[in-house]
């Protein structure tokens, strides 16, 4: 069961390197030009993109919001296909290997609202740069445990039930101070440009 696990992790991984190389070229853009939108190193970018590294939840913000998406929408390029019905198994789950911070790709289809299940492990702090929150309006939502979030220099303590809606796009830190599971969902209201 833990290789099955382990060999789901890799084949997504892999697909969202596929997919940030597609959207890099789709943009006429070489590794450099992404590094320098991105702020991710060159070599990292192409370490991602050959599959031989998993991106951080850091790094993966960054190089979605580089390209005006959200995470969520990144990596659901890998497996959601349009329709109505986005069953619990065919939904994309990715693990960064830094945190072990799990995210659940909960929408289905192309609608202008991603839905976004996390699970925050106790004592575990993860960074999201302000560029992962430009042109895009998102809520957090609490659904189990306790979330310390800070966005730029104001500290919200979360339990069970709040929901915050995020200000103007700043750098953001979730942290789980806890040595209990944080889970909470995050929605994002995408713009069209």
């Amino acid at each position: 069961m833990l290789d099955e696990l382990s060999s789901k992790e890799d084949d997504i991984n892999a697909r969202i390197g596929q997919n940030i190389k597609i959207e890099r070229e789709k943009r006429g853009w070489s590794l450099t030009d992404l590094a320098e939108q991105s702020g991710v190193s060159r070599a990292m970018i192409h370490k991602i993109e050959r599959g031989e590294s998993s991106p951080t939840a850091t790094s993966l913000a960054r190089l979605a919001g580089s390209f005006a998406m959200s995470m969520s929408q990144l990596i659901a390029l890998t497996e959601v296909q349009p329709g109505t019905l986005l069953r619990h198994a065919q939904q994309p789950v990715w693990q960064d290997p830094e945190t072990g911070y799990i995210r659940r790709h909960i929408s289905p289809g192309d609608i202008p609202l991603d839905v976004v299940s996390v699970e925050l492990p106790p004592h575990t702090d993860v960074p999201m740069p302000a560029i992962s929150y430009l042109s895009r309006r998102q809520l957090i939502w609490v659904l189990e445990g306790t979330l310390r979030f800070q966005e730029g220099d104001n500290l919200f303590e979360m339990n069970v039930g709040d929901c915050l809606e995020l200000g103007d796009p700043t750098d953001c830190v979730f942290t789980n101070a806890t040595d209990d599971i944080c889970c909470y969902a995050v929605m994002v209201l995408k713009t069209t440009l």
